[in-house]
């Protein structure tokens, strides 16, 4: 019984050490596949993170890793499984990704880059489909270069903003050469070389001018950076605030540090500062800021730098011991190649200002004029005779009593001198009256002479400088701009000149209107005329403009080579821009479509100089006088001298015009009735004669006698005459 229990405890002994040996195999079985499963996880959701794959999840069973999540594209999937094998085996990954719906396929970005320079226009891009590509290479002008076109084009609808961009786009090509300009949907780039500054301006203004609205323009225009010689800066510091003369730099790093010493220096006005190359160091910049910063510690004074040269003026009011540690200061902070010449200008004794009366005319009639009167009742006879005669728009008279004698007489006779040009002015000193100036008579300069003799008497000096200019002279009847445009026009309309249909070639024979023409220009050669092109509404707009600007062309070219002088002409085409007349019938559309001049401004452009003045001077003489008789040249012995030449003076008994204002006595001989009560028949000084203009004024107070009522026997008597004389009815 003994031996039976003792095999049961044995038998139970070694199942419960099989039992619990199994258990423990399977623990460890199972710490070791979650050990693994979370392993693989950590490390294929590692490698997603990092590769970017965001969208992408992780899950594992047993030695199998599943990839779940949608993809954004087939591509991405792809690239999420090929990132898992890296971190565990390919053979393990389950994918059970998706890839997410591709949505309906969307335009494409419409683009056109046009490259124009001297080799001619290159097109390359994407375009819709519905472009006409013979319209938008009919609208580039590229002055006879080719155009080469590698466009593609995708069948899409038009995006909005699209047309109005591709106008602006060309026209920007025509006004830009040479530019490269990108036209998308409501935007156009243009990035272009200008030539000088001034043609940078010239072609933003253009551009923006021409931009339509709802478009954005983004425009990259530089020009090349001047060479300045000398490279100069002045910086001024008086009476009126500091300012800048003339202001220069190589860099913006230069040009900010000047500009920024000249605003610490008090400057509150523009602070315009040309880049340009020439700079003799590359320390310019901070010369100059010390230089004005110098300067703003004077509190008065300039510097001119130009080139390496260093000039600074202080006027004679700065301290002269603060001048000479300013001086001190800016020589030891300037860079060695600069040299420094400084100078304390010392008070020298104010000199009178010189006495003279000066006047000038425009040629639209205006006068301004300024100088000294002897007081104000000759200020304002002077001021009364010059609006008598022209439209004065600025008067600076002022008085001072030290004007000797005569002054104004002279003054005013020299206004009159003046009235006999179209523009010009006047110099009058006690020693010399001086007129210079342009007018349409070709005796200006005689009458002129005569007019200050008449006036001034003998002996009084003069100097003229008057020239002749034809447009000017009435006798010759020349037409103005608009009636030159106003012939040419009524040329055009009366001619049988006409086109072929869609092209800009001219039908038919022009001559008979070529001549025409050609006597219209004869005279109106001088005046900038533009011929314009227009159209009708049948066809595109780029179509239309590109058309009436070759037929616009077409006209001035047949022009030239009918021998009419068209260097003053211009061509322009509007398209259908302008009409005259309803595009709804045949007869409309006839009158729209036409050539018409316009006068672009009223001056005319002088192809050659105008002749230089002869200058003449001389002193008047008595107008009176009795005329010498000229010798008998054959009578007289030794050598023949040259006859002496000079203006025509007025002829004894020539009464000179009419004066306007105050009335000056001439300076003639008794027998005439004095033109001011009291004035002696003799001939009188300057002095004398000023003294006449002087007409007394009294201004009434309440002492001042007044008449009294009328006795009422002479109102009766008055009235009984009056009763007497009025007629029977």
């Amino acid at each position: 019984m003994a031996r039976k229990r003792s095999r049961i405890s044995t038998s139970m002994a070694t199942v419960l050490v099989l039992g619990t040996a199994g258990g423990l195999a399977w623990a460890g079985a199972e710490a070791a596949a979650t050990f693994v499963e979370k392993r693989a996880a950590e490390d294929v959701t590692r490698a997603l993170q990092i590769a970017g794959h965001d969208w992408a999840g992780v899950a594992t069973d047993g030695l199998q890793v599943r990839l779940t999540g949608t993809a954004p594209t087939e591509v991405d999937r792809f690239r999420a499984m090929t990132d898992a094998s890296g971190a565990v085996d390919a053979s393990r990954i389950v994918d059970d990704m998706t890839v997410a719906a591709v949505d309906a396929m969307t335009p494409p970005d419409f683009e056109i880059e046009l490259l124009s320079n001297d080799q001619g226009i290159l097109l390359i891009g994407l375009v819709p489909a519905a472009l006409d590509r013979q319209s938008l290479l009919a609208g580039l002008d590229a002055g006879g270069l080719p155009v080469t076109d590698l466009l593609e084009s995708a069948d899409y609808p038009v995006p909005k903003g699209w047309d109005p961009a591709l106008r602006f786009g060309l026209q920007a090509a025509a006004l830009a050469p040479q530019a490269k300009i990108s036209i998308r949907p409501g935007e156009v780039t243009v990035a272009a070389l200008a030539e000088s500054r001034e043609d940078q301006g010239r072609l933003e203004a253009a551009l923006q001018k021409s931009r339509p609205q709802g478009v954005t323009l983004d425009a990259q225009i530089s020009a090349p950076r001047p060479v300045i010689a000398p490279f100069t800066l002045r910086y001024v510091m008086d009476g009126t605030g500091p300012r800048f003369d003339a202001c220069a730099a190589e860099t913006e790093e230069a040009r900010t540090l000047i500009t920024d010493a000249a605003r610490k220096a008090g400057l509150s006005g523009p602070a315009n500062c040309t880049l340009g190359l020439g700079a003799p160091s590359p320390e310019w910049g901070a010369a100059a800021a010390a230089a004005i910063e110098t300067v703003a510690a004077l509190g008065l004074g300039d510097v001119t730098l130009s080139d390496a040269d260093v000039a600074l003026v202080v006027p004679p009011e700065v301290d002269p011991e603060l001048f000479d540690r300013a001086v001190a200061g800016l020589e030891a902070r300037l860079p060695a190649v600069f040299s420094l010449d400084a100078t304390l200008q010392q008070a020298e004794p104010r000199q009178a200002a010189p006495i003279e009366f000066l006047a000038t005319l425009t040629d639209q009639g205006t006068l301004s004029m300024r100088g000294r009167m002897a007081d104000e009742q000759m200020r304002e006879a002077v001021a009364s005779f010059a609006e008598s005669r022209f439209d004065v728009t600025e008067s600076g008279l002022r008085d001072d009593e030290a004007v000797p004698g005569g002054w104004t007489v002279r003054v005013i006779a020299a206004l009159e001198a003046m009235d006999t040009l179209q523009s010009g002015s006047t110099r009058v000193t006690p020693d010399i009256v001086a007129l210079t100036g342009l007018s349409g008579d070709p005796a200006t300069t005689d009458k002129a002479a005569a007019i200050l003799s008449s006036r001034l008497g003998a002996g009084a000096r003069y100097q003229l400088a008057i020239r002749y200019d034809r447009r000017l002279d009435p006798a010759l009847g020349l037409p103005d701009g608009e009636e030159c445009v106003a012939r040419l026009n009524r040329i055009m309309s009366e001619s049988a000149i006409g086109f072929e249909p869609s092209k800009s070639t001219i039908a038919g024979d022009p001559g008979p209107t070529l001549e025409q023409l050609a006597e219209a220009m004869t005279d109106c050669a001088d005046f900038q005329i533009e011929a314009g092109g227009h159209t009708d509404s049948q066809g595109s707009e780029g179509f239309n403009a590109e058309l009436s600007r070759g037929r616009a062309q077409a006209i001035v070219q047949a022009m030239s080579e009918a021998g009419i002088d068209t260097v003053n002409m211009t061509s322009r085409g509007y398209g259908e821009s302008q009409p005259i007349d309803t595009n709804e019938t045949e007869a409309g559309r006839e009158a729209n479509r036409r050539i018409e001049f316009r006068l672009l401004t009223p001056r005319p452009v002088r192809s050659d100089a105008l002749d230089p003045p002869v200058t003449i001077s001389g002193v008047t003489r008595d107008p009176d006088a009795p005329v010498e008789a000229e010798p008998d040249r054959a009578a007289m012995q030794g050598p023949q001298l040259p006859p002496v030449f000079g203006p025509a003076l007025p002829e004894h008994g020539l009464v000179p015009p009419r004066m306007q204002g105050p009335q000056l006595p001439h300076a003639q001989t008794a027998g005439m009735v004095p033109m001011t009560v009291g004035v002696s028949e003799e001939f009188e000084t300057l002095d004398e004669r000023e003294e006449n203009i002087r007409v007394p004024v009294l201004t009434p107070d309440d002492d001042t006698p007044r008449p009294g009522a009328r006795p009422e026997s002479v109102i009766t008597r008055v009235g009984e005459e009056q009763t007497d004389e009025t007629p029977a009815e």
